[in-house]
């Protein structure tokens, strides 16, 4: 098919739950153009490279060369520099790979010689034999901040040398304001080949919420055609993975699919439940938003891929939906 007249499906994404469903997307849409616009506010700079943990997580899943035992970095990794660097005294609190950091080295590099990260990422993506469409939600530094109750901290310092330990009291998106979604994510979002935006199950407060701080990712979203659903991150009142029912519970919300749907608001035509969690979708239903319910933990390539199809087939029912209220 004329790549100008494939259909075009978008996806948010963030961190490594995120990534699966991203990866079933990619086996999903054989005959459709697949973008996937990741959160880069977990960004940060580790001895003197751009690290890029959201970004390079998504990369390494879609090109089939990820740790899955670890959920992140790369498979078949060894570990000769963090060995040679804890030896010197370095600080080695966040763990690079000698095969991921091929990648820190070559994005800093080009970072230095003026691309822009859009450029660099549809490079290393292009190396990797990835197919679908990698895109940084911006070109400029946004980066997460954490008030805590050991002050605010940068996402990876809470994250990972911290274990996400502290008491979360409030999120921030530092220099968001000034910062730009690409000419390519806008132009992604506008397109008329637009069949589907799905959002992640990813964490909404952590992952997607940076991307709809961007400035006109909202907007685009809240105004296109195409439909928008969203795979809730919570099954039976918990997180599948990471810090999202902690820092919900922190935050004064409650771990819920409820939630989720009313975090979300307008922004989305549906959202994907858990079968463990049926009981919610009269709730989530009566906030306006169409709910499908079915399995959503992803423990295997066809549990991503099946979880994928489901999603696109219930945005086809959220698009007919919206044009028959409509009509």
């Amino acid at each position: 098919m004329n790549a100008a007249k494939k259909p075009l499906v978008a996806a948010l994404c963030g961190g490594v739950g995120g990534a699966k469903l991203a990866l079933g997307l990619q086996y999903a849409t054989p005959e459709a153009e697949l973008a996937v616009i990741v959160n880069t506010g977990d960004d940060f700079e580790h001895l003197g490279l751009t690290i890029c943990p959201d970004l390079d997580t998504v990369m390494y899943t879609l090109a089939g060369v990820s740790d899955t035992q670890r959920g992140w970095g790369r498979a078949g990794e060894s570990w000769a520099f963090m060995d040679a660097l804890r030896a010197l005294g370095g600080d080695d609190w966040f763990r690079l790979g000698d095969r991921d950091l091929a990648t820190h080295v070559l994005r800093t590099e080009a970072l230095r010689a003026g691309h822009t990260l859009s450029e660099i990422t549809r490079d290393l993506a292009t190396a990797l034999a990835v197919r679908a469409r990698i895109m940084p939600m911006s070109d400029d530094p946004v980066r997460t901040v954490i008030t805590s109750d050991d002050g605010d901290l940068s996402f990876q310092r809470y994250f990972v040398k911290l274990a996400a330990a502290p008491r979360v009291r409030r999120i921030r998106f530092s220099d968001a304001d000034a910062a730009a979604a690409p000419g390519g994510v806008l132009e992604v979002l506008e397109s008329a080949r637009l069949a589907a935006v799905v959002v992640c199950p990813s964490n909404p407060f952590l992952s997607i919420d940076p991307i709809l701080g961007i400035a006109g990712i909202r907007e685009r979203l809240v105004q296109t055609a195409a439909p928008v659903t969203a795979v809730s991150p919570i099954v039976g009142g918990a997180a599948v993975k990471g810090p999202t029912a902690k820092i919900m519970t922190e935050l004064g919300v409650p771990v819920t699919n409820v939630a989720i749907a009313e975090h979300y608001g307008d922004l989305v035509d549906g959202l994907v439940i858990d079968r463990a969690d049926a009981a919610e979708r009269a709730d989530i239903e009566a906030l306006g938003i169409a709910v499908h319910v079915t399995d959503t933990l992803m423990h295997t390539d066809a549990d991503k891929a099946r979880l994928a199809a489901d999603t696109l087939a219930f945005a086809a029912r959220c698009r007919a939906r919206r044009h028959m209220a409509a009509s």
